[in-house]
């Protein structure tokens, strides 16, 4: 994708612009919209168009009108995501207060996709509701728990989850069952153009003060393992059968391994680090380079937890 100005210096568009064509909505549409402030690497490049729809109705009602050959790009809290430097063509949706409500009925606790993990957890937690703590430990929405099957802490979105919601590309609205899910190791079955829009968890009842110690328990464990301060994708590579990927990284002797401000964390060395000014391509190479150091010493092929969208930046003439 070529950055194309938003506004024309007599203030109008340029001609041709792929907001020009989208659907009338009720939410938000935003041409040219930068990302980096909004990931947590802090690198990336601007979404062509962002869609911020106003409810589930209203997203459904977009798809269903959106033109089939314009490409759609979820984007949660973008914890865990690498946007390339030269930004993400199409429509990049992204769900926000409408849907981040959370309730407790029973030992049930309905969340929506935009929903911030640790705070479904936190809801839990104040009905009594034993067996989400882990979510806690996930920095990221319910929406990606539901697409990676997110776990930590002995715990994944499989072991709670009692059935989801969905949009697909066409707009034609989902009601899917843990089954309906495909879950294994952090992925699910479900296309990846459905967009999840709510969950329903599960747990069992306890006291609210015993599930807060055991939150309190993760968060103290992450802090002293994971480099929580700093700007960072979260895991970057799942763990291969048989073996976990910080360990052969470690063995890789990549541990505080550098491409310019991207690093690998001397802390826990699963994580990449923005040191500064990081771009996503030294980034994203620099998580190249570890995954040939790892097959080269132990013969093992990394995968990316991380998702990364996007397309490079053009070189400069």
């Amino acid at each position: 994708m070529t950055a194309v100005p938003t506004m024309r210096p007599d203030g109008e568009r340029p001609d041709g612009h792929l907001i020009d064509r989208m659907p009338a909505c009720r939410g938000r549409l935003t041409a040219d919209a930068p990302l980096a402030g909004v990931t947590w690497f802090r690198a990336g490049g601007p979404a062509e168009v962002m869609f911020r729809p106003a409810d589930a109705e209203d997203l459904a009602d977009f798809l269903s009108a959106l033109p089939a050959e314009v490409p759609v790009t979820v984007l949660g809290v973008a914890s865990n995501l690498l946007v390339r430097d030269g930004g993400i063509p199409g429509v990049v949706i992204r769900l926000g207060r409408g849907f981040a409500d959370i309730r407790a009925e029973g030992m049930e606790v309905n969340a929506g996709a935009g929903a911030l993990d640790i705070n479904a957890a936190t809801v839990a937690r104040d009905a009594g509701i034993r067996g989400l703590e882990f979510l806690s430990g996930i920095p990221g929405t319910v929406g990606g728990a539901l697409r990676m099957n997110g776990g930590a802490y002995g715990r994944e979105t499989k072991d709670v989850l009692v059935s989801a919601e969905g949009v697909t590309r066409t707009g034609e609205r989902l009601s899917l069952s843990l089954g309906d899910m495909g879950f294994t190791y952090r992925h699910s079955a479900v296309p990846a153009d459905v967009i999840f829009t709510a969950a329903v968890f599960r747990g069992e009842p306890d006291e609210p003060l015993a599930i807060a110690r055991r939150m309190a328990e993760i968060a103290e464990a992450r802090a002293e393992s994971q480099p929580v301060r700093a700007r960072t994708g979260g895991s970057t590579f799942k763990n291969p059968p048989g073996h976990k990927a910080w360990e052969l990284i470690d063995q890789a002797g990549c541990r505080g391994l550098a491409i310019g401000d991207a690093q690998v964390s001397e802390k826990h060395c699963n994580f990449l680090i923005n040191q500064g000014g990081a771009s996503a391509a030294e980034l994203e190479a620099l998580g190249e380079e570890v995954r040939r150091r790892v097959f080269e010493t132990s013969g093992v092929t990394l995968d990316w937890e991380i998702k990364r969208v996007g397309v490079p930046k053009e070189p400069t003439p």
